[in-house]
């Protein structure tokens, strides 16, 4: 069952990309239907620097507000904390 994050934020991807241990896992994010040869599949979207994410209390990164689904950011150390707070502004509850 998935969970709701209780305490997440919308940030340009723009913005969380500048962390310099960013490591994207661009395959987690949300799926979007295309047609190829005729054919409808998923496959995960194309993320850009003008799509919003979501910073989760965790201090993971989801596209989407699920705080369990579509993780595309989850190394969480002490520098990236400290990026949220001081460059991002994110402060959890």
């Amino acid at each position: 069952m998935t969970t709701l994050g209780k305490n997440c934020k919308a940030y340009p991807l723009s913005l969380l990309r500048q962390f310099s241990g960013w490591t994207e896992k661009s395959e987690n994010a949300r799926k979007v239907r295309k047609e190829v040869k005729g054919e409808t599949i998923e496959v995960p979207r194309d993320l850009t620097d003008e799509d919003y994410v979501y910073l989760q209390m965790n201090f993971t990164v989801t596209d989407g507000i699920f705080i369990d689904e579509n993780i595309i950011f989850d190394e969480v150390t002490p520098q990236w904390i400290e990026f949220c707070s001081d460059v991002v502004g994110y402060q959890p509850l």
